[in-house]
């Protein structure tokens, strides 16, 4: 139940874990980009300044996420009825579009320095502090690991992810210098540069994607989806699920279904079959906002509006007796 398990966090334990990780994230940025800069003026290496530029854009990504965690967690107000989680998504956008203009930057700079290669000075200088920063950054990816397992959060996805191509960055630049200092062919520091400019923009498209999914309202996994059913189909009384549909916004989850019930019940104990049943999935999903509509089983009128069940495709069913429609 991975998955499920990464909703199931209440939104203020959700809130501490991501506003820790993002504050390291920014404190990470900031102190690669400062060695990564006196380096790159001490050597001149392109495969340096390739991976500097990367980290003073993900200072920024970085400030970018830690604002949005703390946008998205607040709670509805007038406006934003649905609350603001939204913000996380909107900055993993602004995360891939650093990472595209980075891209493009470095690609620049090595293509001049392929054309006029220029000698590296200092070229352990340069080694070590690529080896640090493959380091720090390791240490930064193995704690956001640790949060995504536990909580959902896209952002700190997104983070994640542009970090992940630092350290393959990190890696080919490092290999690129320590070529050309072996060999003396200057060329292999521009190469490794084009190879930096490659990486960052396969993790810009990942991020890209990540993020289009929470604001395009895609469905959470059908692990998730099962396990709601399976919670609200426990009760006997309770017996189908349809017009199922769920959305993440940032570290919330928004859950609306249709639920039949037996028609011979009356309304206060519908009620509280209802009632009941929100609150198993609420146990399980803490983060959730659920509406229910209850229907009484064999005698509902067809639904219409603009979504009607005539519009959407019936998944395969779990088992019979608790379908997913």
């Amino acid at each position: 139940m991975a998955e499920a398990a990464a909703y199931s966090l209440d939104p203020q334990e959700t809130q501490r874990l991501t506003r820790r990780i993002t504050s390291l994230s920014v404190t990470v940025a900031a102190i690669l980009a400062t060695l990564k800069a006196l380096v790159w003026l001490a050597t001149g290496s392109v495969s340096v300044l390739a991976s500097l530029a990367d980290s003073g854009l993900d200072v920024l990504a970085a400030l970018g996420t830690f604002i949005a965690v703390r946008y998205a967690a607040e709670p509805p107000d007038a406006e934003h009825r649905f609350g603001h989680g939204k913000a996380e998504a909107f900055a993993s956008l602004m995360q891939a579009g650093l990472v595209f203009a980075s891209a493009a930057l470095i690609a620049q700079e090595a293509v001049r320095h392929l054309i006029t290669p220029r000698p590296l000075q200092q070229d352990g200088l340069a080694i070590g502090v690529m080896v640090w920063s493959t380091l720090f950054t390791i240490g930064l990816v193995f704690a956001q690991t640790r949060v995504l397992r536990r909580a959902h959060s896209v952002a700190v996805t997104g983070d994640r992810a542009h970090y992940l191509a630092d350290i393959v960055s990190n890696l080919v630049a490092l290999a690129a210098i320590a070529a050309a200092a072996l060999s003396g062919a200057v060329w292999f520091d521009a190469v490794g540069g084009l190879a930096v400019a490659a990486v960052l923009l396969w993790g810009a498209v990942n991020v890209f994607r990540e993020s289009s999914n929470e604001l395009m309202d895609r469905e959470l996994p059908e692990e998730a989806r099962q396990r709601i059913v399976a919670l609200m189909t426990s009760d006997p009384r309770l017996t189908d699920v349809h017009q199922l549909r769920t959305r993440a916004s940032g570290p919330f989850v928004h859950i609306q279904m249709h639920a039949d019930l037996d028609p011979e019940l009356s309304l206060e104990t519908a009620h509280q079959v209802v009632v009941a049943a929100e609150k198993r999935v609420l146990r399980a999903f803490p983060s959730a906002d659920i509406i229910i509509h209850a229907d009484p089983r064999g005698r509902a009128e067809p639904h219409g509006g603009a979504f009607q069940e005539s519009h959407l495709p019936e998944p395969a069913p779990e088992r019979p007796e608790a379908r997913v429609k």
